[in-house]
């Protein structure tokens, strides 16, 4: 049995992994996707020290200086976690067992919830212009959304696709101004304000979608960048107390409600809350320490 399993390998669980060997602690970390979420960010350009990297990059230094320290990381898809005798199972392909675990398991892209979204997906439907930008080149693609997330989506789009709509509901976008402004220079990229994507169309693929403007857009592709929600169906059978939004609710030391269970990332709340690779990572190592001094009661 372990002291604590580390679930998630984003910014948040390797950052808590290199807390945890130094710690010296008999901890084990289980990720499905290596590096996490952060993974699909296209760029990133305001993580201390580390100057324009891409998510890809980032996740997997983050995850080498781990496992030079010594970090065990499993890749396994935990389906399930019961508390049993105030301890910890968690069902996967495999079992695990720990006295405590720390929840870094972010959250879930985010849908538009329009006709033609689920019966297009892989067919011009995207959520990660990363993962599928390079199917688009030379082509016209949209992007939804007005943060950090479709705005990097948006640019990157313009290297390679032929044009790049970047679509937003609101009147003003809410990215940093430094992308806004290398978006806004593209001569191959147009925003397009206050409006919604209501119905995707095609025939076997993506050839439009129709805004609630009136207007409809002809390309070959749309990215949805709205933002996120809350993974929370893995830890559903836990007393774990949630903001109205379904994050879970953290204090300063990153412990829940449930004794044992700590959770630091994107699914953890604590008050004001800024989504990013190092404030997830600084909140990791906030609940190691917290917790290394929980195995010394």
């Amino acid at each position: 049995m372990y002291d604590l399993i580390i679930l998630g390998t984003g910014p948040a669980g390797l950052s808590a992994a290199v807390y945890a060997a130094r710690y010296k602690m008999n901890f084990l970390v289980i990720g499905a996707v290596s590096g996490g979420t952060v993974t699909q960010a296209h760029q990133i350009e305001n993580y201390p020290g580390i100057e324009g990297v891409t998510g890809i990059e980032l996740g997997s230094k983050i995850e080498k200086h781990a496992k030079k320290l010594g970090a065990e990381i499993t890749v396994d898809n935990i389906k399930k976690i019961e508390k049993k005798d105030g301890h910890f199972i968690l069902h996967g392909n495999k079992k695990y067992e720990a006295k405590r675990i720390l929840l870094t398991i972010g959250a879930e892209r985010a849908k538009l919830k329009i006709k033609g979204e689920e019966e297009f997906l892989g067919k011009g439907v995207s959520y990660c212009a990363t993962c599928d930008g390079p199917f688009f080149k030379d082509k016209v693609v949209c992007v939804v959304g007005g943060g950090n997330a479709a705005v990097t989506s948006a640019l990157y789009m313009a290297e390679l696709s032929k044009k790049v709509y970047l679509i937003y509901r609101g009147e003003e976008l809410k990215a940093e101004p430094a992308w806004i402004e290398q978006l806004k220079s593209q001569k191959n990229a147009e925003i397009i304000y206050n409006a919604n994507v209501t119905e995707i169309q095609g025939d076997k693929k993506v050839e439009k979608v129709l805004l609630d403007t009136g207007k409809t857009v002809e390309l070959d592709g749309i990215f949805i960048e709205i933002g996120s929600t809350p993974n929370r169906a893995l830890v559903s059978g836990l007393s774990l107390e949630t903001d109205k939004l379904g994050y879970i609710t953290v204090d300063a030391e990153m412990k829940t409600a449930e004794k044992g269970v700590w959770a630091a990332g994107d699914i953890a709340h604590n008050g004001f809350k800024l989504r990013q690779a190092i404030t997830a990572a600084a909140e990791g190592a906030i609940a190691v320490y917290s917790i290394y001094l929980d195995t010394k009661k």
